[in-house]
């Protein structure tokens, strides 16, 4: 058993007041393991594409890491196969960003910032979630003028242009975060 955990601030870019979370991962995660846990701490479903983005080392160089297609091979660009990468491969220094992107037509672009490595608590299970705020936007409505156009809907149920926005998104609460919840589905991934 691995004794290190890294420590990571996931930032949803674009929307103010921010959403975000603070998890903790198994040093030997590879960014296949590290997407899982992003979607579980941040409320994602995985229904769409993901890839992670890091400048490299080299000036300008960016790697690609997520599910590679056909579609790389044809442009040219290389995505590596994230469940072959170890994310201790790339993420090596404190305060080094990745990018990760998910769902390539709604766009939800989120910071993802290495913030440090600690040591695993006896007895506890990773990853976990520490801390966070704001509820995820919900799958499919349509990126970030999408979710602000859901906001503005639940403001005003009663206007009648609204009623279809508000039906499909009826339980949604954008202020929703429960640290012991976000765990409960970390722990069952």
């Amino acid at each position: 058993m691995a004794n290190l955990v890294y420590q990571f601030k996931i930032s949803l870019e674009g929307i103010s007041p921010t959403i975000w979370r603070r998890i903790l991962v198994p040093e030997k995660y590879n960014f296949w393991d590290l997407h899982v846990a992003i979607q579980d701490a941040m409320g994602w479903m995985d229904c769409h594409l993901h890839e992670f983005k890091i400048k490299g080392e080299i000036a300008g160089a960016v790697a690609h890491i997520g599910i590679p297609d056909e579609e790389d091979l044809d442009t040219g660009r290389e995505v590596l196969p994230g469940w072959e990468v170890p994310v201790s491969a790339y993420l090596t220094d404190i305060g080094m960003v990745a990018k990760y992107w998910y769902d390539f037509g709604d766009d939800w672009m989120h910071e993802v910032v290495f913030e440090g490595v600690l040591l695993r608590e006896k007895g506890k299970k990773y990853p976990k979630c520490i801390g966070g705020e704001r509820a995820c936007p919900p799958e499919d409505c349509g990126s970030v003028s999408g979710y602000y156009e859901l906001l503005e809907a639940l403001r005003d149920p009663n206007d009648p242009e609204n009623k279809e926005l508000v039906e499909w998104a009826r339980n949604y609460d954008p202020d929703w975060f429960n640290i012991e919840k976000v765990n409960l589905h970390l722990q069952d991934s």
